[in-house]
């Protein structure tokens, strides 16, 4: 059926180049939010690439399995145990042993170093909420352990799962050729990458569409992740001060401020207070934050000011769903408006929200930068990004680009830091001066 649909993912050559690497002396952990597919993939790896597998999923509480771990002083015994409550066989390196979850098992998680170590079996570990304190209390982390972070399906990948195969080469013969479509092929074009934004990347999303075309039964499916969201990040802060800034992520973009106000939402907090549940959120991989760079120079991790940023949600479809989270689906404007491109300036936030997402899973930390004008206003860039030792500013505009006020100024404030400069709209590639207009659906080849 299409819900056990396996969709192809860019993370899969990785586990391979892992697997050939490593020969055993190193555990793999994939980090990510819960639902994006890295159970699945991982599975489908095992089963591809190794004579057995054994799944030992810690959300699904078997005690005879969590028991396991309180005592690893006997490998040989773990190993028979572990074969009689799954019946599974294993054979010695070509056996791959997956701990999904391992957020929920620290112990298994610790045990690592001696599994690793012994040298029969490979490991993958998959989890979310991995370093949240609670999850790595009095436990050692394990050296020997590389991790990898899985994104929300990115738009090559939602390309591939609907059949589309061929979008992605001619973008990047576009992209390094510099040459645009024409406006007709661009128009086109952004109409298949709006679909993505209302769909999204979650993999159970992407199927529902696939299987149903009916956006109010993918609306559903986002809605049931969005409940689950709320429900981890309640378990483990039952303030719910967490869940209420998530719920509150599409309402800040909205307000258009250079950051998100915290104080709007609890009065009075301390800044630590509020960076401490940023972090948390952050941890958890549902949001992508973007912090302020002080001083925007390739090295920003030095300059980062941890308590101005901007939040946004690791998927677009579910942000789509959560910006009407109290109406119904049949309200929510987002869709009608993005399929027939009449989606005013007041909803552009959608827009910035998908740059920052696609930006974010190319594997880009996310930074921005303010900085104010004569008249005491603020320009903004968006994000920053760093390649080799220069810096590309990135504007995105959801409507017009006639002016890029923020761009030029910040290129002329640091023009020895600068290779190029990007505006993210929805018109098609062509450059006008110093400046790059960038369509939506190339920033992934930024």
């Amino acid at each position: 059926t299409m819900a056990d649909c396996v969709f192809r993912r860019k993370i899969y050559d990785k586990l391979l180049d892992w697997k050939h690497e490593s020969k055993g002396e190193s555990a793999l952990l994939i980090e990510g939010a819960r639902r994006i597919g890295k159970s699945t993939i991982v599975e489908q790896f095992a089963r591809n690439e190794y004579k057995s597998y054994i799944m030992i999923d810690f959300s699904s509480p078997n005690p005879d399995l969590f028991d396991l771990f309180k005592n690893m002083s006997n490998l040989d015994d773990f190993f028979m145990r572990l074969k009689l409550i799954t019946h599974k066989p294993l054979y010695e390196r070509n056996s791959l042993i997956i701990f999904d979850e391992v957020q929920l098992q620290p112990l298994a998680r610790q045990a690592i170093k001696h599994l690793v170590a012994d040298g029969r079996y490979d490991y993958i570990e998959t989890g979310s909420l991995i370093s949240i304190q609670q999850n790595v209390k009095n436990i050692v982390i394990p050296s020997e352990e590389e991790s990898m972070e899985m994104f929300p399906m990115d738009y090559e990948e939602f390309c591939w799962a609907i059949g589309d195969e061929v979008s992605f080469d001619l973008f990047r013969s576009a992209f390094s050729s510099h040459r645009g479509f024409d406006d007709a092929t661009n128009r086109q074009l952004m109409r298949s990458f709006r679909l993505y934004m209302l769909v999204g990347g979650m993999p159970q999303a992407v199927s529902k569409y696939i299987e149903t075309k009916d956006f109010g039964k993918v609306d559903a499916v986002k809605r049931k992740i969005l409940e689950l969201y709320f429900k981890d990040l309640h378990r483990l802060d039952p303030s719910d001060r967490a869940v209420n800034i998530l719920k509150s992520v599409p309402s800040e973009l909205h307000k258009n401020q250079s950051r998100f106000k915290m104080s709007s939402l609890f009065r009075g907090i301390r800044t630590e207070a509020a960076s401490a549940l940023v972090n948390f959120l952050s941890e958890s991989k549902i949001v992508n934050v973007a912090y302020h760079a002080d001083d925007p120079n390739v090295g920003m991790n030095l300059s980062t000011d941890r308590t101005t940023y901007k939040i946004y949600l690791n998927d677009t479809g579910l942000f789509v769903t959560l910006a009407f989270w109290d109406k119904g689906f049949t309200e929510n404007v987002i869709y009608t408006k993005l399929l027939s491109d009449k989606l005013e300036a007041n909803l552009g936030y959608v827009y910035e929200n998908v740059v920052a997402q696609m930006v974010a899973s190319a594997g880009n930390k996310l930074f921005y930068y303010t900085f104010p004008t004569e008249n005491r206003h603020l320009y903004e860039i968006d994000f920053l990004l760093s390649r080799g030792n220069k810096l590309y500013p990135v504007e995105v505009k959801s409507s017009g680009y006639g002016t890029h006020a923020s761009l030029d100024a910040f290129a002329e404030k640091y023009s020895a830091r600068i290779a190029g400069r990007y505006l993210v709209c929805t018109k098609d590639l062509h450059s006008e001066g110093q400046t790059t207009i960038v369509p939506m659906y190339l920033v992934p080849l930024l």
